[in-house]
């Protein structure tokens, strides 16, 4: 058996384990009773297990409109002790820009290679 198809059954084991995972999950939802809208911790304590769920809210920030709504009240000044900004690089727009425009910001990115993302498909 070659690597390369080592790398696929353990792919297709990996993907099975966490359908498996999260089957049971949805039932211990269920079973506890857990609200859709759970934002903390809940603890269950059962036949010798103790059950930690955490629920989360995702929330997903429209930075123009809420400098808008910001300025609008005049409460600008708050913005940067109540949400982090974070700038991202547009690779596309940061190639084609001009080295006069990049290079002055270059000491405010630090590079770090990556771990490689492998994707095998078999004919």
């Amino acid at each position: 058996m070659t690597l390369y198809q080592e790398w696929l059954d353990a792919k297709a084991r990996e993907t099975l384990a966490v359908a498996d995972r999260r089957n049971l999950e949805d039932q211990m939802i269920v079973a506890f009773h857990v609200p859709k809208n759970l934002d903390t911790t809940i603890k269950q304590e059962l036949d010798g297990y103790v059950i930690k769920m955490e629920g989360r809210i995702n929330k997903k920030i429209d930075a123009d409109k809420l400098q808008m709504l910001a300025a609008e009240a005049g409460l600008s000044e708050h913005l940067t002790s109540l949400f982090r900004w974070k700038p991202e690089i547009i690779a596309k727009a940061w190639s084609a820009a001009d080295e006069a425009i990049t290079k002055p910001l270059l000491d405010a990115i630090t590079s770090t290679p990556g771990r490689p993302t492998f994707t095998i498909t078999k004919d």
